[in-house]
């Protein structure tokens, strides 16, 4: 009988329930797209309830048995990667107090109890009262804290979306050091809960007894239920394995374990992430996230809203390409992605910033267009953005090296741009380095499953999963003339853009906040 594991990878916009063997091939799969990823009821906020997940796990799940007929036995282990920063408060009982928030979630809290004085101190002496108060300000739990207090009251256990979906499986209130990826008092450097003891505790203090127990990856969560087992059709019993985050599995699963590596992911949210075997924060103040790799760190720079901005292109350039798909049953980015070509780099002095949605190194930025003039066209906008995506994740490569002291090597690709040939050579291009693409875009899927292999004995260690489950593809060499001319972009305009805009950006802030509108 040959082994599988059933993995479930929660994102933004879908779902995705996969069969993997332990060559890492994608035996069956079945995936849901989000009609609606999350509500507003107010602007800038996002939210979803926590069963719609939940439910969506048991339909695929289902689907997913139907399909498979008996190789559904063969399934030894499940395990499961979800979307970060994504908090849901839970009742004694395990049920949803409130709907959870999601990572896009935009609100803020105005709190006027100062820190205390030491921490007041302590931050000043640092450098890093700012961003202590920005990140109080934006996290959820406050926001919860002093806008629901009924339902704070009420909230047992204040949870990542992981582990809420691990209570699912199993009953079991408990999640995986390698997820704990959120605005919550996590010690990344020695994978713990924080205590009033610890310096930046006071940001977001969440009673301990509101925190759940943590595990490591690659330990057992618990096992399948009779209940869980009767709504997704997975046989009782079966363990579930405690793996990591979507972004941290997807590296796994790209095979980056070390520093010469850089995991690059096409996503909703696109990020360079690489695996290091030392705590090195990737930017001042940010710790690197704790690897699904038992004993690495994983530091990142993230691209909020990173290839979201296709959906968007799509949505507002692209009726036509959109038309034209569906008639011919594609989609329409093959469509688009074919006339890349059309456009030379640099996109004749159209350059793109794609900072839509601002992050906490840069509260107030917002996307921006230079360059215009008459010769571009809306496919100038589209290869515009993907470089704009580049030279921002370019940009966070030079920072992660440099504070690292390494030297990358090679860029490995994942997520569902990455499944474009000309995106992956335009990649090459603009880093001046290879660009390797594995046997599937589903590197999450891959990373987590091979964690639930090795925990159950198939491999005696996660290298050696790695090795027989991930399987370099493709490889899309430099052309190392064309980066040069982008080499000179980032350099000479992409890098100055920010800075020049700031005061910009700052004015249109307090515009914003003082009119309550967004300008």
């Amino acid at each position: 009988m040959k082994p599988l594991v059933l993995t479930f990878d929660i994102g933004t916009q879908s779902l995705r329930a996969v069969l993997v063997d332990d060559r890492g091939n994608l035996v069956c799969k079945k995936q849901i797209a989000f009609e609606k990823p999350y509500f507003s009821i107010n602007p800038g906020w996002a939210e979803q309830k926590g069963e719609f997940y939940w439910e969506n796990i048991c339909k695929a799940s289902l689907a997913l048995k139907e399909e498979a007929g008996e190789l559904w036995n063969n399934i030894q282990a499940v395990s499961i990667t979800t979307i970060r920063d994504t908090d849901i408060c839970l009742d004694k009982d395990g049920n949803p107090v409130r709907p959870a928030i999601l990572w896009l979630d935009k609100r803020e809290t105005e709190i006027s109890e100062p820190f205390p004085a030491l921490n007041q101190m302590l931050f000043a002496a640092a450098g890093m009262t700012s961003t202590a108060e920005l990140i109080r300000k934006i996290s959820h739990c406050n926001w919860i804290r002093k806008n629901e207090p009924e339902n704070w009251e009420k909230t047992y256990k204040y949870m990542m979306l992981s582990g809420y979906m691990n209570f699912c499986f199993t009953g079991e209130m408990k999640d995986s050091t390698a997820n704990i990826v959120g605005h919550v008092p996590y010690d990344n450097k020695n994978s713990r809960w924080q205590t009033p003891k610890d310096l930046t505790y006071c940001v977001f203090p969440i009673p301990g007894e509101k925190l759940c127990e943590l595990c490591l990856p690659g330990e057992t969560i618990g096992h399948i239920t009779a209940k869980a087992a009767s709504q997704t059709g997975i046989p009782e019993g079966l363990p579930l394995i405690a793996t990591g985050s979507d972004k941290g599995c997807e590296t796994i699963g790209l095979s980056c374990t070390t520093p010469e590596k850089a995991a690059v992911s096409f996503g909703t949210t696109a990020t360079i992430q690489y695996t290091i075997d030392r705590y090195v924060e990737p930017q001042r103040f940010f710790p690197p996230y704790v690897a699904a790799y038992k004993g690495r760190y994983n530091p990142e720079i993230e691209i909020y809203r990173g290839y979201w901005l296709i959906s968007w292109f799509k949505r507002e350039f692209a009726e036509k390409e959109v038309a034209e798909a569906a008639s011919k049953g594609m989609i329409a980015e093959e469509l688009l992605n074919r006339r890349l070509a059309e456009i030379p780099p640099g996109c004749e002095g159209l350059v793109f910033q794609p900072y839509f949605t601002p992050g906490v190194s840069m509260p107030n930025a917002r996307g921006a267009v230079i360059g215009f003039s008459d010769v571009h066209t809306r496919i100038h906008i589209y290869r515009a953005i993907i470089e704009g995506i580049n030279f921002a994740l370019m940009d966070g490569m030079k920072t992660l090296e440099k504070r690292m002291k390494t030297k990358t090597k090679g860029v490995y690709v994942a997520g569902g741009g990455s499944r474009s040939a000309e995106i992956c050579q335009i990649t090459a291009d603009m880093f001046g380095l290879p660009v390797y693409r594995s046997q599937t875009h589903e590197a999450a899927v891959i990373g987590s499953s091979a964690i639930a292999f090795t925990a159950i004995g198939r491999f005696k260690n996660l290298d050696e999963a790695i090795e027989s489950m991930v399987h370099i593809t493709d490889e899309f060499k430099p052309d190392m003339e064309v980066h040069e001319t982008y080499d000179k972009i980032f350099n000479d305009i992409f890098a100055k853009i920010f800075d020049k805009l700031k005061p910009l950006y700052n004015v249109s802030k307090e515009m914003e906040e003082k009119h309550g509108t967004s300008i």
